[in-house]
């Protein structure tokens, strides 16, 4: 089983206080601030990164139950939308929202949203995520 690490270093308070997050592959290391993460600081966020991960393993997980079923796809576009606010005690993730295109031959758009359906229900990060409610629109495109 693959064990994945990243790491963040965190100098400061909460609201003047700014880090740094590292992925353990080295492909990405970028700041992150409270002005980032709870206004339109031009950072990251610990909520932007769930929302590159889930889009990536879900287009994933998507191009391999069509493939599974027959019809590789030649291209699956997939943006999430990770909704983090305010809630009474502090703060969370309320909801994602997938947002999914495939260019997938052989195949009609209900079959691509039922197959985009039971990927969402398989990916290994919208596993992880069950606590929040995720909602999915597929197109064929």
């Amino acid at each position: 089983m693959a064990i994945r690490t990243s790491e963040a270093e965190w100098r400061g308070d909460l609201k003047g206080g700014q880090g740094e997050i590292k992925l353990g592959s080295g492909a990405f290391t970028g700041s992150y601030s409270s002005h980032s993460r709870f206004e339109d600081g031009k950072c990251t966020n610990p909520e932007e990164l769930i929302a590159a991960a889930h889009a990536g393993c879900f287009s994933m997980a998507l191009a391999a139950t069509l493939a599974a079923a027959g019809h590789p796809p030649a291209k699956i576009h997939t943006t999430a939308k990770v909704h983090f606010g305010s809630v009474p005690g502090g703060f969370a993730i309320s909801r994602i929202e997938l947002a999914t295109e495939g260019s997938v031959p052989g195949i009609d758009a209900a079959t691509f949203e039922k197959t985009a359906t039971e990927a969402k229900e398989n990916c290994p990060v919208s596993k992880a995520l069950k606590a929040v409610e995720i909602t999915l629109t597929a197109r064929l495109v």
